[in-house]
């Protein structure tokens, strides 16, 4: 790959969350005050929502990681379980001894003796679901009820639900009314302006310990525009783009690299380029313009 030929320590784009890469931009710092604010008031339900890409899941395990040892994270990133399954699942997160006789048959109970330990010993359980969207109804029904764990001053647990847009549109239902009742912060996700965009990609290349001037400022304001300010497709068209420059041995991504990049992802393309045809027009149009100033420079 180009890690060596551009002096990176580690892909700088890789599509893995990656918390050391996590760049302060006003969405997801923002995201992360609500958060650790409602946390800190021992709020029930928190939720946040946003579209595929907007980097979610990273906060996510951003949010894990700037925990202290106040609070026990448990952290759930597969939402597809049955409810027995969610609170197993649960219970292991939280440190129950679940293969003790006789724990399982009474699994609730074993949950709420070790959030009253975690209590006595002034530490506060936080249960974390990712893709929270894809919840079952009854899924969000043994949420409610782990809600109703609390003493006479304040509750056992407190839950943070990521989630796409359709988790709003879930939550809306009247069946789950209680669940959104409950909510007393949620937070919407936006995607990155221009501007962020253009600072992103900067910042992933320097934490990669690569130069900035890697990717142009110029070409970094169309990507913002072919992706709309999504992190995960910023992250998939620059990844090709160097994939393209190194491939031709070119110091700096260019214009073309990032043409053909963003024609390569789906979600890009049509966009910024209805067609292969505006795609090779421009490629054309820019040559073109290229070789006129090259040969007036040589007049």
């Amino acid at each position: 790959m180009y890690l060596d030929f551009y002096h990176f320590n580690e892909m700088p784009f890789s599509l893995t969350p990656n918390t050391e890469f996590f760049c302060a931009l006003a969405p997801h710092n923002e995201a992360l005050k609500v958060i650790l604010s409602a946390l800190s008031m021992a709020e029930g339900f928190i939720k946040v929502t946003g579209e595929v890409g907007t980097g979610k899941t990273l906060l996510c395990r951003k949010l894990i990681n700037h925990l202290n040892d106040k609070f026990v994270a448990c952290y759930l990133p597969n939402p597809y379980l049955s409810p027995d399954e969610l609170r197993m699942a649960f219970a292991k997160e939280l440190g129950v001894d679940t293969e003790q006789e006789g724990v399982r048959q009474n699994l609730h109970n074993a949950i709420e003796a070790q959030l009253l330990m975690l209590k006595k010993e002034n530490r506060q359980a936080v249960l974390i679901i990712d893709e929270a969207q894809s919840l079952s109804w009854d899924a969000l029904e043994m949420l409610r009820l782990f809600s109703n764990l609390e003493t006479e001053k304040s509750k056992l647990l407190q839950m943070v639900l990521f989630g796409q847009p359709e988790l709003d549109h879930n939550l809306s239902n009247p069946k789950v009314r209680q669940i959104r009742q409950r909510i007393s912060f949620s937070y919407t996700l936006r995607t990155m302006s221009s501007q962020e965009v253009a600072y992103y990609i900067g910042h992933r290349l320097t934490m990669a310990g690569g130069s900035e001037s890697i990717i142009p400022q110029s070409v970094r304001n169309v990507i913002a525009l072919a992706t709309k300010g999504t992190p995960r497709l910023v992250n998939i068209v620059c990844h090709k783009m160097l994939l393209r420059a190194y491939g031709q041995g070119k110091e700096r991504a260019s214009w073309f690299h990032m043409l053909s990049a963003v024609a390569d992802t789906e979600d890009c393309k049509t966009r910024l380029l209805p067609n292969t045809r505006i795609i090779y027009l421009s490629i054309f149009l820019i040559t073109v313009f290229l070789s006129f100033n090259v040969y007036k420079g040589a007049l």
